[in-house]
């Protein structure tokens, strides 16, 4: 048995994060608008005789263990389809990573999707989002592919058909920021009441009117760079800027290429990663 898929796992940007309280399970429930862009890690996948997983990784020093989702994900989908097939993974990161972007989450749930496919599971998507969801919150945004607003950890997802694509501009200081410390210091002193957000973004200016992130201001304190790079990318004609997730990604809204391309070259740095993407 040999059978073998290339697949690219895009990144996401949160264009609002709201943490509205903390769960009895240690948790938060939250309220995020998220989508997907055009920044991607690569993977083949492909089927073997000989049982077992193996992950190559290239382009990010991570783990080649079950200490990696993308090996988390190949074995939850072999012990679901029962088979002796072993897995072999080859993944090419280029989303940075602890990053913000989601990157280690689309890889799980690029794997999810490629074995449901390899192995004849057939399985729909909600029980694959199902299988996604203890490798990571963000999974099941992955698997689910489209513009969503996300409630309860991540994983009640319902689609924005209406939204405007925008050009973004990546910046990222090459730091590396631990979600689960940011949560750690994150005060939250009373239950939040989250304002109701539109379902229908026209225009990149309606996207950047609801641009916010109750964990900018815990990974700011730590890493003052992020409010510099916000500061930089305002000066050169953003719409609006956000840190994505945890962070330190920042992002800026543009409503074409050229400006995002053109601040780009006014921002870059040595030692910071940049890119300019499309959402998908």
């Amino acid at each position: 048995m040999s059978s073998s898929i290339r697949l690219e796992a895009p990144a996401k940007v949160n264009f609002r994060l709201d943490v509205l309280r903390r769960r009895p399970d240690g948790y938060h429930d939250l309220r995020m608008v998220m989508q997907r862009i055009g920044l991607y890690d690569e993977l083949e996948i492909t089927l073997t005789e000989t049982p077992g997983i193996r992950v190559n990784c290239d382009g990010a020093d991570l783990p080649e263990d079950e200490g990696n989702l993308v090996w988390r994900a190949a074995a939850a989908m072999l012990k679901i389809s029962g088979k002796q097939a072993g897995v072999c993974i080859r993944l090419v990161k280029k989303i940075p990573v602890a990053a913000g972007l989601g990157g280690g989450s689309s890889d799980a749930a690029a794997t999810i999707l490629g074995l449901n496919g390899l192995l004849g599971l057939e399985l729909d998507e909600r029980e694959l989002m199902e299988i996604g969801l203890p490798l990571g919150a963000d999974v099941p945004f992955f698997i689910f592919s489209r513009p969503a607003v996300a409630t309860g950890i991540g994983e009640k997802l319902a689609p924005l058909e209406g939204i405007a694509p925008v050009w973004l501009l990546l910046v990222n200081p090459g730091i590396h920021v631990s979600t689960a410390w940011v949560y750690q210091n994150l005060l939250l002193t009373t239950d939040k009441v989250a304002a109701k957000i539109p379902f229908l973004y026209n225009s990149a200016d309606e996207i950047c009117a609801i641009l916010a992130n109750d964990l900018e201001e815990v990974t700011e304190k730590r890493f003052p760079v992020i409010v510099e790079i916000k500061e930089l990318m305002m000066t050169w004609g953003a719409r609006g800027a956000l840190m994505s997730g945890s962070g330190p990604t920042v992002f800026a809204v543009f409503a074409d290429e050229q400006s995002a391309r053109l601040a780009e070259e006014k921002i870059v740095r040595d030692n910071w990663f940049t890119a300019v993407v499309p959402t998908i």
